[in-house]
This record gives structure tokens, C-alpha cells and sequence, in this order.
């Protein structure tokens, strides 16, 4: 049977700080108000004053990282203690508390989203469905004949009366006998096998499918002034496309098979279903979202660190963090990142990444086996970006 416990904090008492080891709960916050603040805030930062019904150390707890912010009573409080092995059986006794953790999740997932693309790709967020018409180009230009496919089916599909319409249908018409593309429409299909270098779904096309990999892995990118850049790829176990079904709103980046995959889709119907009779799969959910976050408000530090160079060595710490690497001294790792890679994650301007590259790779520290990284010292590492994040100022 769920327990919580009720906690009690004095005006101008501490309950989290930013920085700290996370803790193994978070708090629903029954009575009073608190204040949320962070070292350094980027962008545009969410209201920061919380009452009664909101919550607060749900990232750190779920993801297992640290402390993103510091948490101060403004009033005397009373506020729900909730362990993350309790965090189950909330979901089965307290759906819409579950739920509101979720949204509030991806909406402000979407809002990071936003912020990171107009600082790192110094790009603002264009969702008009006539982009898909761009996208769909570019990738013909490249050669990537069932991306392109793809983009231009979901272009005359979301934009029947569009400039370009008669353009996409006749290029659609002459790539269509030699595509592999598959799934042009959602179905009801629970099990999807997509091949490898066919889209999922694109950026800036509507959509209400989240996915589950049981096998293969996914690229996500964006087309950003005519070049596509990786945000992340995915495998086994990992979800995406989850904010299109939380929030109704178009794709923010484009899904990818990266290799051939099996993926479990999950639509609304069957998504309300899972909230009601699998909570450990909504805590997992909860989980990623939270590591995500996490990272998130990471990478805004990144940014805020003028020296390239050290950016580059502050992102390499942040992908061990990300993938909770150890980092005992003397520990190596090897890298899955070529160096430009790591240079377009830190939204270097290409006409820099040169001579930044160039200093990077002939630091002692930095070592290439195959054109990706190695480092031979996690724990300097991580050391060496700690202080390179608190010079940026």
C-alpha cells in the first residue's frame, strides 16, 4: 500500500541545492511557495515561484544525476515526500499527478528545445509545413532518395494548395519505383520494422505516435541552413517522439532509422491504456524525459562558455555524465565522436571548426583511434571541464 510522508520546512529553509548529489525522492508541494534559482540562467527561463500542486527534484530523483537548481522555502511549506522506487505505485493510485509530471516534462522539453536551437545552431524554430518541402530537397540533393521520398509525400499531404505542391508530386512520382521508404501513414500496426535510412517521421510534420526500439538504432537531426545536424541517436530501449503525443504538436526534429529497426508504436488510445495498466513502463518514460531534461539544462551551460576550445572539452564531459560513465582517475574511454562531431554539438560556426579542431586534437589529453576521441583520463576530464564551466563568465 502507497505511504507518503509529509514534510515540513521552515521559511528560507533549503530543500534542494543546485550542484548536490541527487537524493532518492522529490517533493509534491502541499502548502506554501518555494523559489527555484540557478547559478546561471539561459534563455528564457520558466517562472520561478512554485505553490501548492507543483513539484520539485522529480529530474535529479528520476535521472540519478545532480541537483539543477536550488530550492528555497518562501513560506513555511508541507510538502509530499515521494521516493522514486514509490513512484510506480503513484502512478497507479494518482494517474493525473503522474500525468502533470509528464507534461510539464515535455513542455519543457520543447522550450530547451527552442532555446538550444537558437543559441547552438544560431537558428530560430521554423514549424510552418512548408518546410517539409526544404527538407524533402535536401536530402535529394544528398542522395538519400527514401528521405526524400518521405518529406515529399508529407508535404503535399500538409500542404494540398502549397507553392511547391506541383514540384514535390513530380519528384515523388520519379523516386517512387526505386524507394524502400515505408509507413507513409500511421497505422495500427503495435510493431513497426523500419530499414535502415528510412524516416520515421520528420521535422515539422504532425503527429501523435510516440515509439519504443525493441531493436536497431534511430537518428534524430535537424536540417539547419542546409546542412543536417545529429542531436542524438537512439537504441534499444529508448524512447522518442514523445512530445508530439504529451503536447499535439508538429515533429521538433526528424527520426531516423540508423541502422534497420523494430519499433513499438504507441498512439494515444493505446498510450492512455499503458498509463492505466503498465506504470513501470510510464516511470521508465518519466525516467527518460528526466535525463533528458537533465542533459538539457546541461548542454545551456555549454553555451554560456565563451572559449571554443573549452567548450569541447566541457560537451566530452557532459556525453560521460549523460552516460554515467565512471570516472575513477586513470579511467579511459573511447568515444563514439569524430571531432566534428563534437564541434557541431557545441554549434561551432563551420569557418571556425578548423583551427579550434586543431588546438583541440593537439592537446596531450586528447588522443584519435579511427578519427574518434579518446581520452585517457575520465576524472581530469571532468575535472578540466568543472573548471572551464566556472570561468564562463
Amino acid at each position: 500500500m502507497l505511504q507518503l510522508a509529509f514534510v515540513n520546512f521552515r521559511k528560507d529553509s533549503y530543500l534542494f541545492v543546485e550542484g548536490k548529489s541527487a537524493g532518492d525522492r522529490f517533493y509534491i508541494l502541499q502548502s506554501g511557495k518555494v523559489r527555484c534559482t540557478k547559478e546561471v540562467s539561459v534563455g528564457d527561463d520558466p517562472a520561478s515561484l512554485l505553490g501548492p500542486g507543483d513539484f520539485v527534484g522529480v529530474i535529479p530523483c528520476m535521472s540519478g544525476h545532480s541537483q539543477i537548481e536550488t530550492v528555497v522555502a518562501l513560506t513555511d511549506v508541507v510538502a509530499i515526500s515521494v521516493r522514486k522506487d514509490q513512484y510506480p505505485e503513484l502512478i497507479e493510485k494518482n494517474t493525473p499527478v503522474a500525468m502533470k509530471i509528464i507534461r510539464t516534462f515535455a513542455t519543457r522539453m520543447r522550450q530547451l528545445n527552442d532555446t538550444l536551437t537558437k543559441i547552438t545552431l544560431k537558428n530560430n524554430i521554423i514549424s510552418s509545413p512548408e518546410q517539409l518541402f526544404v527538407i524533402a530537397s535536401y536530402y535529394e540533393k544528398v542522395g538519400k532518395t527514401d528521405l526524400a521520398i518521405y518529406g515529399y509525400y508529407q508535404y503535399m499531404k500538409a500542404c494540398p494548395q502549397g507553392v511547391s505542391v506541383d514540384r514535390a508530386k513530380a519528384r515523388f512520382v520519379a523516386l517512387k519505383p526505386r524507394s524502400k521508404a515505408v509507413y507513409f501513414e500511421s497505422t495500427v500496426d503495435l510493431i513497426r520494422n523500419y530499414p535502415k535510412d528510412t524516416m520515421i517521421f520528420s521535422e515539422c510534420q504532425n503527429g501523435q505516435d510516440m515509439f519504443i526500439i525493441q531493436d536497431g538504432q534511430v537518428k534524430i537531426s535537424k536540417v539547419v541552413d542546409g546542412n543536417e545536424v545529429i542531436l542524438a541517436v537512439l537504441k534499444k530501449g529508448d524512447f522518442f517522439g514523445e512530445m508530439a503525443l504529451l503536447e499535439d504538436k508538429p515533429r521538433s526534429a526528424s527520426a531516423i532509422a540508423h541502422e534497420d529497426c523494430k519499433l513499438m508504436s504507441v498512439n494515444r488510445q493505446n498510450f492512455d491504456q499503458m498509463v492505466a495498466t503498465q506504470p513501470q513502463l510510464i516511470a521508465r518514460l518519466t525516467t527518460t524525459l528526466a535525463e533528458r531534461l537533465w542533459a538539457m539544462s546541461r548542454q545551456l551551460e555549454n553555451t554560456q562558455i565563451r572559449d571554443p576550445v573549452s567548450k569541447l572539452f566541457d560537451m566530452l564531459a557532459l556525453q560521460l555524465e549523460k552516460g554515467k560513465v565512471p570516472v575513477t582517475p586513470g579511467t579511459s574511454y573511447q568515444f563514439d565522436l569524430t571531432p566534428f562531431d563534437l564541434a557541431n554539438m557545441c554549434g561551432i560556426p563551420q569557418e571556425e571548426q578548423g583551427f579550434c579542431l586543431n588546438t583541440f586534437i593537439k592537446d596531450p589529453r586528447v588522443k584519435l583511434n579511427a578519427n574518434k576521441i579518446y581520452i585517457s583520463d575520465c576524472a581530469e576530464l571532468v575535472k578540466t571541464a568543472s573548471y572551464y564551466r566556472k570561468q564562463k563568465h
